[in-house]
């Protein structure tokens, strides 16, 4: 066997990439070898990979997510393209775990071909090794301007003949206007493969939603496969910041008499946002992402997150006045947290003639260390240990490094190799290592440490969370989702024998590409 099947969607964020997970741990659930793939992901949140040759390479944070929903360790081939946006008209290429190159919208043009037969290569290994590969497409397959020269969605649908279902948020309305224009704006190749829909996000009473799923049947010859349920608990691993809400999760009541309060600044460009998710697991931990001065004034636990473009957000932290803000949180002894590109902005100098070319800028002063890029990328995966010699595991993907740092600084961690790794000065912690909250030992330390810096003395971290098994209950819910909402026996059709024959033309349809 070696089927297939595209998940498409009719915008960003509609559920893609849960519904992929969802479908490959349902069908990991029946014994089915099954592995996730991406074409092409843009996205700051990515995870390391060990690649064949032993280095360190990236992929997305949500195929990660999805290669756990199959029970199989990260492969480079599951996103072999991954763009990773500096700023608004730039972006880095990472081509199967490396970074190639830096382009803009232009120069993606005279690239893309290369990248394309790169992904295509991909999907042949991937579907020559594993029964079944689900395949998750980007934005929406209707972006109609770039339909030219794309390998993502329906072009890649039509390369191998992957039959396609159309996922759609009702949660942000216009959901049927929103499947049936998707399928209207596609050419007649295209519809060919377009089975169906899901609906994700419903809330109420199924009953009411049943006309319009009748009618967009009538107007499309098409059925929809499932209605999902708004889920509150599925928020770990989000592709991209924008994702999340104000309040990551929902947090549970705290273990002791008092709340934990923990304000992450969303930085323009934040990058591997998702290490904040593990604090949020914890309960009585209020994790929540703001651009106010006034709410880091409040909170218990200040964080300053990676970024993609570490020298432009600490500029932009200035003219907010967020880095007042931040300074303020420091002097009244309150814990402060720099992770990766927020550990970098905490130093005293940052030379940069690599991601900024803006040669030497001035840090937040905090800690004193200086910070110097290089154009060599680290990326790696991370063991060590941590407080008292609790063990920690991390991943890093960063251009710069300490080049000088105060003799006796005390480092936040010790790498297996027993170098020190981070700072520690009185309240201001900070490390390149992102995930290194998973390790639960680890994180109780800190948040222990945390709420005793910020004077909240009835906050206790609960014994016994394990992040790790609640990702694992998350997915366990996609999984469930998908057996309890869709027709399976439909999605199984699909799989085993491709697009389905006789699909009707919705017009006006596109001129035939």
């Amino acid at each position: 066997m070696s089927g297939g099947l595209l998940v498409a969607g009719t915008t960003s964020d509609a559920g893609k990439s849960v519904l992929t997970a969802g479908i490959c741990r349902w069908l990991h659930r029946q014994g089915v070898k099954v592995a996730p793939y991406k074409a092409q992901n843009m996205s700051n949140n990515s995870a390391v990979v060990v690649g064949p040759d032993g280095r360190g390479g990236e992929i997305g944070r949500a195929q990660a997510m999805q290669a756990a929903a199959c029970g199989l360790a990260p492969d480079l081939r599951f996103n072999p393209v991954l763009l990773k946006p500096g700023s608004d008209l730039a972006s880095q290429v990472v081509l199967l775990g490396e970074a190639v190159d830096t382009i803009t919208a232009g120069t993606f043009r005279q690239l893309r071909p290369r990248l394309a037969e790169t992904a295509y290569a991909a999907l042949a290994e991937l579907r020559e090794t594993y029964d079944v590969v689900i395949c998750e497409g980007a934005g929406s397959p209707a972006e109609i301007n770039l339909r030219a020269g794309d390998y993502v969605n329906m072009g890649l649908a039509r390369h191998a003949n992957l039959p396609t279902i159309v996922v759609g948020d009702i949660d942000r309305g216009g959901v049927f206007a929103s499947m049936f224009g998707t399928v209207a704006l596609l050419d007649p190749a295209d519809q060919a493969l377009i089975a169906g829909f899901v609906i994700n996000k419903f809330r109420g009473d199924r009953g009411l939603l049943q006309p319009g799923l009748d009618m967009l049947r009538q107007v499309t010859g098409r059925p929809t496969y499932g209605v999902l349920p708004w889920a509150l608990d599925l928020w770990l691993d989000a592709e991209d910041s924008l994702a999340y809400g104000r309040v990551l999760g929902r947090p549970a009541a705290p273990h002791g008499t008092e709340w934990l309060d923990v304000a992450v600044v969303r930085l323009p460009r934040v990058s591997n946002a998702t290490d904040v998710e593990a604090l949020a697991t914890e309960p009585g931990v209020r994790v929540r992402l703001t651009i106010e001065p006034a709410e880091l004034a409040a909170a218990d636990l200040v964080v300053l997150p990676g970024s993609k473009s570490t020298v432009a957000d600490l500029a932009w932290l200035r003219e907010t006045g967020l880095a007042d803000a931040v300074a303020t949180h420091v002097a009244a002894g309150k814990p402060l947290l720099g992770l990766c590109g927020g550990f970098q902005m905490l130093g005293r100098a940052i030379h940069d003639p690599v991601e900024s070319r803006q040669g030497s800028v001035p840090g937040l002063g905090l800690l004193p260390i200086e910070i110097t890029f290089d154009p060599r990328k680290t990326v790696r995966q991370s063991v060590g240990t941590g407080h008292g010699g609790l063990p920690v595991h991390g991943y890093e993907i960063h251009h710069g490094y300490v080049s000088q740092a105060d003799p006796g600084l005390p480092p936040l961690l010790t790498g297996d190799d027993g170098v020190g790794e981070g700072a520690v000065l009185g309240a201001v912690h900070g490390t390149h290592w992102h995930g290194a909250f998973e390790s639960d030992g680890f994180r109780r330390w800190f948040l222990t440490e945390a709420a005793r810096l910020a004077g909240r003395s009835g906050f206790r971290v609960a014994p016994a969370t394990s992040f790790a098994a609640a990702r694992e209950r998350s997915l366990d819910l996609l999984g469930d989702l998908v057996e309890e909402h869709l027709d399976t026996d439909a999605l199984w059709r699909l799989i085993e024998a491709g697009p389905p024959a006789g699909l009707p033309f919705v017009p006006p349809g596109a001129p035939p590409s």
